[in-house]
Formats: structure tokens, sequence, C-alpha cells
């Protein structure tokens, strides 16, 4: 046992041949319970979208009537005012055209009591109907409130008895009746009856099955079968099996069954799929066992392969591990042997290529950085002349007083005040400077919004005197402006203050108005509290990172920044600031 390839053998059977079997078994049942939740969560997925595609069909097949309520001749002749056939079988034709899937269109006229009817985009002759009111899904739909009502499958009927409809058109359709009012008097002028096919309906509703031995059912309010995939229950009342199934608790029925409860327009309706267990889990077993197989004949080939290795090999590969151990220590000047020709030499000779282009790579990013950090700094100064857009804003306020309006030349003023202020950027500044800047900054919003906005201002005298760096503060106030005052909440309030607490001097900028969920404040969280040089900054909230980062670098670790959401009640932006000389000179 004294030989490397002796010991090699037995770390194999110990180490790995022995714990690669065991974890295969904890792989197989973790990987089963997780490709079970899988598979789930994929077809109740695909349940969730098939619901909402459902519910926009049938929306739009319900809404299709509101087109008619547009045609002011139409309804003239509903209300019996005017007598116009060829203008009403023309309206009507092409109403039936609107969508494919419109088997048969019925119009009714309470005026009247007349019928006629559109098959195959042709119109048949009128029909008295004195009793259609009591049929029953009509004589329903006249006594409700509610603008229509979904007929159940059913063979397509002939309703005015009509030569063009021929007997041997069975085709199952669900009718949509939809009762057409007068808008201003709410008299009731009609009904429209759509007998529309299932093709669509099946297609959304087949799109949920991925095997053959799968079932799906679309049930009304009233369990009947709008659609199965088993043809012969539609338009019957669901099974006692199925109900059974759809009362009883996830785990206690022997098929997977999945369900989703539709809202409007087919409130109660309900979409089901029941999948066998066997075929759901069947792929899953499949894996499972190929991953044992497959791991009895890695373990025998490793066995194989450890059992030819030799000295020659095993030497240069803990040469190789130190180089790579002396990476791991920080030392990215590691020297690699690229002149071996085997396998060794090889990987020696990639990974001394690795390596520089690693070390370019850090060399390129730290002087990329550098140099976006300058690109950014001249950026902002390039983007205008300040002195002489300060020229120019004085040579405005000038020409305001002469025009006698006082207004401009104070906002002039304060924006004169903010250009001369933002001239200091990276300066250190007293707090009252901060404050003057801020409450310039403020009387321009109230003139740009119009009207006032609620604001307070609490710092003490001494910490007024006190300097920190310029423009720490003014970008909370516009973030205020930016996430909740544009946003609509032009009653919230904005509070700053300031104060000496034992060894620190605190800020406080907080408002009652837009706040943000848990999620959105870890994010930001993150975002603020992360390295510069740990990933890219996020569009949004830029300002808050840039602050805590100039914190950073001109007190060092000690400052920093904590923000808050008033248990969803604002937003709290807290900056605490170690006391020392460069502040308070």
């Amino acid at each position: 046992m004294n030989s490397i390839q002796s010991r090699l053998l037995l770390m194999l059977v110990i180490f790995i041949l022995l714990p690669y079997f065991l974890s295969v078994l904890l792989i197989y049942g973790y990987t089963k319970n997780s490709v079970e939740k899988h598979e789930l969560a994929n077809s109740q997925g695909q349940i969730e979208d098939s619901s909402e595609e459902l519910q926009q069909y049938l929306n739009e097949m319900l809404s299709l009537p509101y087109l008619l309520y547009r045609d002011e001749d139409l309804f003239r002749i509903f209300k019996n005012e005017v007598e116009d056939s060829s203008y009403l079988e023309k309206s009507i034709q092409n109403f039936y055209l609107m969508r494919k899937e419109i088997r048969q269109v019925r119009f009714y006229m309470d005026k009247g009591n007349e019928s006629f009817t559109v098959y195959n985009a042709m119109v048949s002759a009128r029909k008295s109907k004195p009793d259609f009111l009591k049929q029953p899904y009509i004589k329903q739909l006249y006594k409700s409130n509610v603008k229509h009502i979904i007929e159940p499958p059913h063979p397509i009927e002939n309703y005015n008895n009509a030569a063009m409809v021929p007997q041997s058109d069975q085709t199952k359709v669900i009718t949509l009746h939809h009762k057409m009012t007068n808008v201003f008097t709410e008299e009731f002028l009609g009904v429209i009856s759509m007998d529309v096919e299932l093709n669509k309906i099946a297609q959304i509703a087949n799109d949920l099955m991925e095997e053959k031995e799968e079932s799906v059912y679309l049930l009304n309010e009233n369990d009947q079968v709008i659609y199965s995939s088993d043809t012969e229950l539609i338009g019957h009342p669901a099974s006692t099996k199925l109900k059974t199934q759809l009362q009883q608790e996830e785990g206690e029925n022997e098929d997977i069954l999945l369900s989703k409860t539709l809202s409007a327009p087919l409130n109660e309706w309900k979409i089901v799929k029941v999948t066998p267990r066997e075929v759901l889990f069947h792929e899953v077993r499949q894996t499972a066992y190929k991953s044992i197989v497959v791991g009895l004949g890695v373990g025998v080939l490793g066995f194989i392969m450890i059992s030819v290795i030799t000295y020659k090999i095993t030497h240069p590969i803990r040469r190789l591990t130190k180089k790579v151990r002396t990476i791991d220590g920080g030392h990215t000047k590691v020297p690699f042997d690229d002149r071996r020709n085997d396998e060794i030499g090889y990987l020696e000779k990639h990974m001394k290529d690795m390596m520089d282009r690693i070390n370019l790579h850090i060399d390129r990013e730290y002087k990329l950085e550098i140099e976006n950090k300058e690109n950014q700094l001249r950026a902002l100064k390039s983007q205008v002349n300040p002195h002489f857009l300060f020229n120019a804003l004085q040579s405005i306020g000038a020409v305001a007083l002469r025009s006698n309006a006082p207004n401009v030349y104070q906002l002039v003023i304060s924006l004169s005040k903010m250009m001369r202020y933002s001239m200091q950027a990276n300066e250190w500044v007293k707090v009252k400077e901060e404050i003057n800047y801020i409450e310039s900054y403020l009387s321009l919003q109230m003139e740009r919004f119009r009207h006032d906005i609620h604001y307070s201002i609490e710092i003490s005298p001494k910490v007024l005197e006190m300097k920190i760096p310029s423009v720490i503060l003014q970008p909370l106030v516009e973030n205020f402006f930016k996430h909740s005052y544009e946003e609509g909440f032009t009653d919230a309030h904005l509070r700053i203050s300031g104060k000496m607490k034992r060894e620190f001097l605190y800020f406080i900028v907080e408002d009652d108005g837009a706040s943000l969920s848990d999620n959105e404040l870890q994010a930001l969280r993150k975002n603020i509290y992360t390295s510069s040089h740990k990933g890219a900054y996020a569009k949004e909230h830029i300002g808050l990172k840039n602050i805590k980062d100039r914190l950073v670098l001109n007190y060092g670790e000690k400052a920093g920044m904590k923000v808050d959401t008033n248990q969803g009640q604002g937003f709290t932006v807290e900056i605490f600031i170690p006391v020392d000389n460069k502040i308070t000179e």
C-alpha cells in the first residue's frame, strides 16, 4: 500500500465509490421530488395561461354585439321607427362575417315579435315569434339585469325552419344570447343569439394535454361540460366522479387534478386537467433508473482509470496543484511550464493563457473604471457653460425688473443661486448653504407645479454652521419629487431635519407619500450597499448610491446611509456622519 496507485485504488473505494452511490440514492429522491414539483408547477402555469386566453376569447365574442350600438340606423330599425330591409340584411350579414367561428346568428326584434336568422351569410325571411321570450334561457336573460348569457353546447338548431339550414348539420355549438336595449332609456329592443363553434375553445383546452392519457374539462357554473377531450361528454352534466375529485383535498385523489376557477365574464366556470400519476411521473422514474445505471458505469470506468495512473502522471499533477494553490493565495504571476507536449503540458499552457487574460482583464477593467469616472465628470462639466448661463440669468433678471415682473426676477435669482452653488461641486460647504440651495430648488418647484408644496426644515443653529460635502442633501429632495410628488402624492409632506447625537451628525429626509414594497426595499438596499466594483449601478436610485459612496469616501466606513419605508407610509433616508475637525472647522 506504499505505492500511489495502491493508495489511490483504496481511496477510490472508500472516498469516491461509496459516497458516490450514497449520493446517487439521495439525488434520486431529491430529483424525483423536484421534477414532480416542477411538472405540477408547469401544469398549473399552463392552466393559468389557458384560463386567461379562454376568458379573453369569450369576452371578445360576448362583446361583438356592442359594435352594433354604434349603428344608429340599425337601432332605428330595431325600434321599428323605420323600415329598411336591405340595410338591415346588409348590416346583419356584415355582423355574421366578423368571426369565422360564428355558425349562425338569430336576431329577435321585440317590436313586432319578429325573428330572422343568418346562416352561411344568407338571411332568412322574418317570422313571427310570439312565444320567443318564454324559452328557458331567453326568459332567464330577459328577467335578469345581465346583458348576456351562455347556453351550453347543443346541436345547432334551425330557429326559423328556414330551407337554407340543412338537416344534416348537427354541429355542436354554444349559444351566446345578448340582450339589446336602448342605451338611454334601458328599453328592451330584442335579443341577438350567436351559435359559435367549439373549435377555438377546443384548441385552447387541448393545448393543456401533453399525453393522450390526460383529460381536460371546461365546466360552467352549473357543472355542465362546455368542452371535454372526451367529445361524448360535451353538453352533459359533469360526472359524479369528477365532482367528487374536485371536492377532495390534494393528495386524496388517485389522479393529479389541477383546476382553475375563471373570472368575469365566466364567473364560477372551471377548467380542469386530470393526469394519471403514472403518466406524470413515468419519465421521472425512467430518468432516475438511467442515472443509477450511468452511475454504476461511471464508477467502474473510474476504478479502471485510476488503476492505470502512474507516478509520472501524479507528480506533474501535484506540481500543477501547487501552482493553482499559489493562485488561490493571491499571486497571479505564476510561472507555468508550457514546454510539455502531453495533457499536463496542455493544461499548463491554457492555464498560463487564462491567467494572462485574467491579468489583462483586471488591468483593463481597473483602467476602464477610472476612465469612466473621469468621463462622467467631464460629461457633467461639459453639459453647460455655468459662467455663460449665470451671466445670462443675471441679464434675464434685469429684464424682468424693467418689465415689472418681480415673480420672474425672484425665480431667476433662485436659479442663479442654485447655479452658483452647483459650481462648488466636490467642495466643502456649510450646512446652511446646502439648505439655502434646497430652498431655492423648492421655490422653483412651487412655481413649476403652481401650488404649495408641504415641507418643513428643522436644523439646529449649531448644525447649520458645520461643514459637509456640497450637494449631499439636495438629491434626496429631488427624489421626493421624482418618486412621490410627480407620481400623484401632491399632499405628501417633506421633512428635513438635522441634529447632533453623541459623536455623530444625523440628517433625516422623509416624506409620507409614495412607498416601496418589501422586495423593492431589499433590492434598493442591495444596490446602495454594494461596492462600486461589484456589479453595475442600477438605472434608478443612482443618486442614493452616489451619496453613500461620497460619504464613505470623505468620512470612512463609520459614515453611511439608511433607507426605510415607515412601514409602507412613505420613505425615509437617514444620513449619519462622524463628527471630526473636517465638519466643524
